[in-house]
C-alpha cells in the first residue's frame, strides 16, 4: 500500500517531479505573506510545546475545531492545558480530510520533525510528546526553523500604528534571514466598525496628526507610510472582504467623517451606528507613493442620502 505522504506527496506526473525535485526545491522561500510574530524571530523563540507552536494563534486551525463543535476554552481558553487543546485538535484532524489543513498538519510532521504518522486521537499522544522532545533542541527555535526551510525573506502583517521594533531588533542582532514589514491598513478602511473611532485616536497619536478631519487621516496614514517605507516596507497587503463603489464628494465625505466627532475625541454615536447599517459605501482610492514604488489604498465611508 502507498505511503501516504512519500516524496511524490501531490507531484502524480513525471514532470511534477522533475520540476519539484530538480529545481523548485532547491530554492529559498521567499514569503510575501506569513503570520510570523515578529517578537518571536527577533528574541528567537523557543517553543514550550507544540501546542504553542500550532495553536498559538492559528484562527484556521480554531475555526476548524470550533466546527467540529470543539468548546471555546479548547481554542482559545487560559482554563485548559497544552495537552487538553492539543487533544481537540487531534480529533479535529481526520475531520479536515481533503482540506489544506489536512496536508499542512502532515506537511510539517514529515518535513519539520520526521514524522510519517497520521494525527488522529489514537497517536495524539506519542506525537505530542515526540514533538515535544525536539522542540528542546536549538535547532527548533524560531530562527531555527526558518533556517531549516531554508527562508530567504519573510514578509510580516503589520498594522500602521505598529512601532516595527522587532523587525529593527533582528536587523540589527545581524540573522541572516530577512523580516520586512507589510502594510495592512485593514482597520483605517473599517469605519463600520465600533472600535474605528478608538483606532483613529490611536493612529492620531503615533502618526503625531491632530486627526478631526478625513483628510487628516489620509495625512496621518502617509506619515506612518513612509515610516514603513523607512524600515524597509516595499508590499500593501490587504484583507478586503467586500469592494463597494458609489458615487461622492470631498465635501460629502468629509461630513461623514465629521460625524464621528465629538470635541476633540472619536465616538461612535447611536445615529451614525445606525446609519451605517443601511447606507452603501464610497471607495476613495488614494496612492501613496514610496521611494520605489506606489501604494494604492482604499478608504470607505458611509454615502449620504
Amino acid at each position: 500500500m502507498k505511503q501516504f505522504m512519500d516524496e511524490n506527496f501531490l507531484l502524480d506526473t513525471k514532470t511534477a517531479q522533475d520540476l519539484f525535485h530538480n529545481h523548485a526545491a532547491k530554492m529559498p522561500i521567499i514569503d510575501y505573506h506569513c503570520h510570523l510574530i515578529p517578537e518571536m524571530v527577533a528574541n528567537d523563540h523557543k517553543f514550550k510545546s507544540i501546542t504553542e507552536l500550532w495553536l498559538g494563534g492559528d484562527h484556521y486551525k480554531w475555526r476548524a475545531m470550533r466546527t467540529n463543535g470543539v468548546d471555546e476554552r479548547f481554542c482559545t481558553g487560559t482554563d485548559t492545558s497544552d495537552w487538553e487543546k492539543f487533544e481537540k485538535w487531534a480529533e479535529t484532524v481526520p475531520y479536515t480530510f481533503r482540506n489544506p489543513l489536512y496536508h499542512w498538519t502532515h506537511l510539517e510532521l514529515k518535513t519539520a520533525f520526521g514524522i510519517d504518522k497520521q494525527l488522529s486521537p489514537k497517536t495524539a499522544r506519542e506525537i505530542y510528546d515526540e514533538c515535544n522532545e525536539k522542540l528542546q533542541l536549538p535547532e527548533f527555535s524560531a530562527r531555527g526553523l526558518m533556517r531549516h526551510y531554508n527562508v530567504e525573506c519573510v514578509c510580516t502583517t503589520d498594522d500602521p500604528i505598529d512601532d516595527l521594533r522587532y523587525h529593527k531588533q533582528t536587523r540589527e542582532s545581524g540573522f541572516e534571514i530577512k523580516m520586512i514589514p507589510a502594510w495592512r491598513p485593514d482597520k483605517a478602511m473599517n469605519i463600520e466598525k465600533p472600535d474605528f473611532a478608538d483606532y483613529m485616536n490611536k493612529l492620531g497619536e503615533v502618526a503625531g496628526v491632530n486627526l478631526v478631519t478625513f483628510q487628516d487621516m489620509v495625512d496621518a496614514l502617509q506619515k506612518r507610510h513612509d515610516f514603513f517605507t523607512e524600515n524597509g516596507c516595499k508590499l500593501s497587503d490587504h484583507g478586503i472582504e467586500e469592494f463597494y463603489d458609489e458615487p461622492y464628494t470631498d465635501s460629502q465625505i468629509e461630513t461623514i467623517f465629521a460625524k464621528l466627532c465629538v470635541a476633540s475625541s472619536f465616538l461612535l454615536s447611536k445615529s451614525v451606528s445606525t446609519s451605517m447599517h443601511s447606507s452603501r459605501f464610497a471607495l476613495r482610492w488614494i496612492t501613496l507613493p514610496t521611494g520605489h514604488s506606489s501604494t494604492t489604498m482604499v478608504l470607505s465611508a458611509t454615502t449620504i442620502h
